[in-house]
C-alpha cells in the first residue's frame, strides 16, 4: 500500500512538534504560542503542503455546513 504522507511531510511535522514542545512554535498572522498539538501537525502538514509534498488535500468546509444546516432542518420537523 502507498504511503499517504511523504518522509519530507514527516520530518516537517516533526520538527512543528519538537518546536511547539520549546514553546516557539507560533501560529499565523497573530504569532501567539501554539500549545495544541492538532495544531502543530496543521501547521507542519501546511508547511509541507506549500513545499509541494505528498500530502493528502484539505478536506472541504463547505460540506460539513450543508450538513449541518440539513440536519437542523430535519430536526425542527
Amino acid at each position: 500500500m502507498a504511503r499517504k504522507y511523504s518522509k519530507g511531510s514527516a520530518k516537517k511535522v516533526k520538527r512543528a512538534m519538537h518546536k511547539r514542545k520549546k514553546g516557539t512554535l507560533k501560529s499565523g498572522r497573530s504569532g501567539k504560542k501554539v500549545t495544541s498539538r492538532k495544531q502543530a501537525i496543521a501547521i507542519g502538514l501546511s508547511e509541507a503542503r506549500k513545499e509541494g509534498k505528498k500530502v493528502p488535500p484539505k478536506k472541504k468546509k463547505a460540506a460539513k455546513k450543508a450538513a449541518k444546516k440539513k440536519k437542523a432542518k430535519k430536526a425542527k420537523r
